[in-house]
Order: C-alpha cells, then structure tokens, then sequence
C-alpha cells in the first residue's frame, strides 16, 4: 500500500531563535504514524511572508498533504491567515460560528472584548474553517488539485484538539490507509551500539513489514517494533510474535514491555507492593522527586524529599556523622549510606534513594573528578551503594545520575521480593 505523506510547517520567529521549543511537530509525527500517515518533512519558518509562500511551494511539490501550525494569533507577527488567504486566492471574511465560539469565551472569562480579538474570526473564504474547542483561534482546511492543507493554531492544546477531533478523522476519510501498530520496550544498563550487536541476527531475521528503531537516552534505550500492513489481525500477530522473541533476549537489561517512563513502571511496582519511596537528594536537588511526582497518582507511594545540597543539611537533617563527611568526604559510599539510613527514619518510607556527586563543571579533583557519583538505595534491612562515573556536562550528568538512581531502585525492590 502506498505511503500517504505529510509535510509539517511550523511558523515563528521564536523557533528559530529557540526561544519557544517546537513541541507540536513532535506530538503530530507520533499521532500521524499512529494512524498510518507518514511524515515525510518538517519544516520551520520565521514570521516572514516569501518564505512562508516559498515553504507552501516546495512541500506541495512533495506531499499531498501539508499541516500548519503557528501564526494565527491575535497580533500584527501574526501573518499567516493572510498569506494564507492570498496563496489560495481567497478574502478574509467573518465566519459567523467563529465569531459565536470568540464571543462565548470571553463571556465566559467575563472579560471586554476589544476589535483585535473580533479579528480572530476572519477566515479566508476558500477554506472550510476546522472548529477550535479549545480557544479562539479557528482552523482552516483548504484544498487545491486534490491537495490539502490545513493551518492550525500553534497553541499545543488547541491544535492537538483540532488533530484529535477532525483533522485526522478528516484525513481518514480520504484516504486508504494502511494498519500500523508499534510495541516498545525500556531497556537500562546497556549501551545502544552493544545492545544493537547483541540483538543484530534478530533484527537481521525481521520480516520486511516490521522495523526495529533504537531510541537512547540518558543511558537507557528503547526499543520499538513498527509493524505496516493492510491485514490488521495478521499484521498484530506477527508483531506481537517477534516482540516476544525480542523479549528474551533482552531480558536482562528489560525495565518494562511498555511504552512507558522507568518512574512509570517503579510507580507500578510500589502500588502493586502498597509500598512508598522518599529521597535523599545531594547532587541531583531533587531531580529524582522531580521524576517520580511527574507521574499522575504519584501521592499513592511517594512521601517526600530531603534535598541536602550542603553538607549542615547532612548532618542536621538527615544526621550523617561529621566524622564521616571529615574523612570519607560527602561523595562517597558512607555518605550515601547514612544518608539513606537518615531519611529512612526522617520520612518513614520502605524504600530511599540517595545521591552525591560531583557534577560540574568545577569541584573535582584528581581522585573524585567530575562525574564521580554515589548513588544508595535501601530499605531497612539492606542499603546498596554503588559508584559510578560519568563524563559530560552537569545537566547530562544529573539525568544520568538521576535514571541510573531509579534503575537501581528497581532492582533493589525486585530482589526484595
């Protein structure tokens, strides 16, 4: 079956100079690929209208589709409603349920309405405007020699609503599309080239309509298989078959078989166990709790945090012996072993994390450089401590310090039984 391509165009100055991070592109390619629609380029382009018209050119020479975020707002940068509408030989005219959907809002939010946000209404007359659910901005469907192009908001929580509830069920009816279906495992305490060798015959054996992706990050890797076929229930099974096999062999090294965050799946352990976690935080400052309470439900096993960045919050808190601060130093393994016992007591949990470490760019020395970490895990049977050494800069090494700190905390709970 043959591949429907899209081109993705995100408009703004504040994206090319980095000011805002493009997190819609992101979110729209995994949506599409869920549905079977692939995307085939991602543009960005400043507030400039040559180079949006240029942009509308070139991608309708490649795709038959082209989606638009950005630059439908309510200010003068705003251009895109009007390149628009003269790219496709159109007037701005008030759309009347547009402009009921502006007026409901601000009624809502009891605030004055002023022209500018009236102006939110106006859309091309050659478009079929999209219904914005979610704020004032509408969207705009236009069509030109069997091509579409639809122009949505570049609020994240508007467009995903107008891709969520029309234009990829819009989409789906026009066109043959083909089943696709992904299954992901996490993997941690293997690097992406060793993993990759250790599984090359398995990924060499893989039918054609099945692809392996390696996805590394912050020392752990994904792996994700992506069946696309026409049959969905054959397609299912044979995914499904070569994601068990995938399975043992990474069996080692496996978090989890789901698409999941690592602080997902110990949140899953701890609420299987009816058991609670807390951390003893130095080197991290509190980027761990920061991890764990991201999770939705969180409260159900995670108590709290000491974030002891200095060393009188060692001893005060979580009453590590100054002596052992004197001699053995704050990174090192009976530092993180008081403090493991010292939060323990402190926030009456089952299980501590504890870390310390040297994380840059300054503080090392020849025999703690930077990147040198102690990490402990414990509950009030058993602490495990263990050293490890990593060599990037500090908001890696963090991340690093802070999953291999969970990673360690999963084993420790698994081996408890």
């Amino acid at each position: 079956m043959e591949k429907i391509a899209v081109s993705i165009i995100t408009i703004g100055d504040e994206l090319l100079i980095g000011q805002v991070i493009d997190t819609n592109s992101a979110w729209m390619g995994q949506e599409l690929n869920r549905n079977g629609i692939w995307v085939a380029r991602r543009v960005a382009v400043g507030d400039i209208r040559d180079d949006i018209r240029a942009a509308l050119d070139e991608e309708f020479k490649r795709s038959p589709i082209i989606l638009i975020t950005g630059g439908l707002g309510p200010t003068a940068d705003d251009i895109t409603k009007p390149v628009l509408a003269d790219y496709f030989g159109g007037k701005l005219v008030v759309d009347e349920g547009a402009l009921d959907n502006v007026r409901k809002i601000f009624a809502r939010l009891q605030r004055p309405m002023i022209d500018r946000n009236l102006q939110q209404a106006e859309v091309p007359d050659t478009c079929t405007v999209v219904p914005n659910r979610r704020g004032t901005a509408p969207g705009m469907w236009f069509e030109r020699e069997g091509r579409i192009c639809v122009a949505m908001p570049g609020v994240p929580h508007e467009m995903k609503g107008m891709m969520t509830d029309d234009v990829i069920p819009r989409i789906r009816t026009r066109f043959q599309l083909p089943f696709i279906a992904h299954r992901t495992l996490l993997t941690a305490g293997i690097g992406e080239s060793f993993l990759a060798e250790h599984i090359k015959a398995f990924e060499g054996s893989l039918p054609p309509s099945i692809r392996l992706a390696y996805l590394p990050n912050y020392g752990m890797v994904r792996l994700r298989l992506t069946v696309r076929g026409e049959d969905a229930a054959g397609s299912t099974g044979t995914l499904q078959s070569s994601f068990d096999t995938l399975k043992g062999l990474v069996a080692e090294w496996m978090v989890t078989d789901q698409d999941i965050t690592i602080q997902e799946a110990i949140g899953g352990l701890l609420k299987q166990r009816g058991q609670t976690v807390g951390t003893a935080e130095s080197c991290t400052g509190g980027n761990i709790a920061h991890l764990i309470t991201s999770i939705p439900g969180s409260s159900h096993y995670f108590k709290g945090s000491i974030v002891s960045y200095a060393n009188e919050v060692k001893t005060g808190l979580l009453h590590v012996d100054p002596n052992i601060l004197a001699t053995e130093g704050a990174v090192s393994q009976p530092t993180v072993e008081a403090m493991v016992r010292g939060a323990l007591e402190q926030l009456d949990t089952d299980y501590v994390i504890a870390t310390s470490g040297i994380m840059g760019p300054d503080g090392g020395t020849p025999e703690k450089p930077v990147g040198t970490v102690w990490i402990a895990v414990g509950n009030r049977q058993h602490i495990l401590a263990q050293k490890f050494s990593f060599r990037f800069g500090r908001g890696r090494n963090i991340e690093l310090t802070s999953t291999n700190a969970l990673n360690q905390l999963r084993k420790f709970i698994l081996a408890a039984g």
